[in-house]
């Protein structure tokens, strides 16, 4: 199980909170391919959920959940370091962090089309 929540610094500003938005239609897309792939990668493994939020993300709440089940450890913990590191390398949920007298949009370092010239 992986639980992102949201953080209440960064870079020494005071985060108020975050919001989320997203390609919705995309963004499922690319889950739902994720959870295929984790399959083909992991065939026992049994059980798997991702969600994200959208929208406002008070401090300390979720923004990410990412559960998978599986008969051993091993196959459930790196799918589950698979799907958060694929979700933000590839799914289109962009991120605002709200601070105390401004904001900035925030890009995955992982998203490949991040550092496309």
């Amino acid at each position: 199980l992986y639980l992102g929540t949201t953080r209440n610094n960064f870079e020494g500003k005071k985060v108020i909170h975050l919001e989320y938005e997203a390609y919705t239609s995309m963004a499922e897309t690319e889950i739902k391919k994720i959870c295929r792939d984790v399959r083909q990668k992991w065939p026992s493994v049994k059980h798997i959920a991702v969600h994200h939020r959208l929208g406002v993300v008070p401090i300390s709440e979720a923004s990410v959940i990412i559960a998978v089940s599986s008969p051993h450890r091993a196959e459930s913990l790196e799918a589950v370091m698979y799907c958060i590191n694929t979700l933000k390398a590839s799914v289109p949920i962009w991120k605002k962090e709200i601070y105390e007298d401004e904001y900035s949009w925030k890009e995955n370092k992982e998203c490949f089309w991040a550092n496309s010239e």
